[in-house]
């Protein structure tokens, strides 16, 4: 979402140099929307990724769609969200396009409609699976009845949710444990959250923790931040959001960081401002 107009606003070159700079850290997926950049930032990429010549099959595409969009390029009166069999696969189809390739790795259904029909999902996927143009296929901010509701029909492998050290309820609303139970992998946005963006009593709290942590480790604070999310058993997939690439390269010695039991539970007593339940 950051690379193209709603972020960086990155040229060909840009998105190549950023792409190089991924890979060469072993972060090869890439996750997508059709609405970002109010529907431009696919094609961006697209382009980038054309030029690049780099081997499709050495990347994984995320895309999500269902959101109707307000745009210059999409002229609708209001954004509302359409999961009609026929928009869904017009939007898989149109991405493909955008991002000049013949498959997604993962399909995700942006956010959940109140009139959203389970069939026409189900058939949906279904087609599209069976055509190749998606290999799997999973939800985005979707909450644990909704998802129950999909899996009625068609099996859901993902669920992109917000959370963070500051946005933690998923794990006290049985949204991660739903997932585990069903074999969901969550995928996370935002993942660090609010504490660099906002000042208030919790950010402060955590800011002066983790000043403490990162010299009990030896590390940046975003690190910590992204080992406090890869700890948790259901397997957290975080979705980093910078362009960045001293930070993108720093971002992935969070795998090999593992905190004290009782410094992962100081992170969420301090954002919570009391002790744990």
């Amino acid at each position: 979402m950051t690379w193209g107009k709603w972020g960086k606003n990155l040229d060909i070159k840009g998105i190549i140099s950023l792409m190089e700079t991924c890979l060469q850290e072993q972060i090869s997926t890439f996750d997508h929307a059709d609405i970002y950049g109010g529907h431009t930032t696919e094609e961006d990429f697209g382009k980038a990724f054309s030029e690049s010549k780099i081997d499709r099959s050495a990347i994984q595409l995320i895309s999500k769609c269902g959101i109707k969009y307000i745009s210059e390029n999409r002229n609708y009166d209001i954004k509302h969200y359409d999961y009609s069999e026929e928009y869904i696969i017009w939007s898989v189809e149109n991405s493909l396009k955008n991002l000049q390739t013949d498959y997604l790795d993962v399909l995700l259904l942006h956010r959940p409609s109140p009139l959203m029909i389970v069939d026409e999902i189900a058939n949906a996927i279904e087609k599209l699976k069976t055509q190749g143009k998606i290999k799997s296929f999973g939800l985005s901010n979707f909450t644990n009845s909704q998802t129950q509701l999909i899996q009625r029909k068609i099996k859901v492998d993902y669920n992109q949710i917000q959370f963070s050290a500051t946005h933690h309820e998923a794990m006290t609303d049985g949204s991660l444990d739903f997932m585990q139970i069903h074999d969901i992998a969550p995928m996370c946005w935002n993942p660090l959250g609010s504490i660099f963006k906002e000042e208030n009593d919790q950010t402060q709290r955590l800011k002066t923790l983790l000043k403490d942590l990162s010299k009990k480790y030896n590390t940046d604070e975003d690190v910590i931040l992204l080992s406090w999310i890869l700890q948790h058993p259901s397997g957290i997939l975080p979705v980093i959001g910078t362009t960045n690439p001293e930070r993108i390269k720093n971002a992935m010695k969070a795998i090999n960081l593992k905190m004290d039991l009782e410094d992962w539970f100081r992170i969420w007593t301090e954002s919570m401002g009391t002790k744990v339940p």
